[in-house]
C-alpha cells in the first residue's frame, strides 16, 4: 500500500538556506527507497508558516521505514538539529 506524507518544515531563525540545502541532501535518497518527491514548495516562512512544504510518496511504510533509517540521512543529524525548528509530518490521501 502507497502512503502519501505533506512534510512541513519551519527553519531556525538565520538557517533558511541551511534548510533548503539540508533538504536537498536528505531528498536525494528518496528514490534509493521507493519514493518519489512529488513536490517541494516553499514559502516565506513568515507569520509563524513553514518556510518549506513537501508532498512525498513512498510505495509503502517499509520503503519510509528505511529512508528514515538510512544511514547517510542519519549522519545529518547534527545538521538537522542546526537548520530545523519544527517538523511536522502528515499522512494525506491524494484527490485524483
Amino acid at each position: 500500500m502507497s502512503l502519501t506524507l505533506c512534510v512541513l518544515l519551519w527553519a531556525q531563525p538565520g538557517a533558511e538556506d541551511g534548510l533548503t540545502a539540508y533538504e536537498d541532501q536528505v531528498l536525494a535518497l528518496v528514490p534509493e527507497h521507493g519514493g518519489r518527491v512529488a513536490n517541494r514548495v516553499r514559502s516565506s516562512g513568515s507569520a509563524g508558516r513553514p518556510l518549506e512544504i513537501q508532498i512525498l510518496e513512498f510505495a509503502s511504510a517499509q520503503a519510509l521505514d528505511g529512508y528514515l533509517a538510512d544511514g547517510r540521512r542519519q549522519a545529518l543529524a547534527a545538521e538537522r538539529d542546526r537548520v530545523i525548528a519544527k517538523t511536522e509530518v502528515i499522512e494525506v490521501q491524494p484527490l485524483r
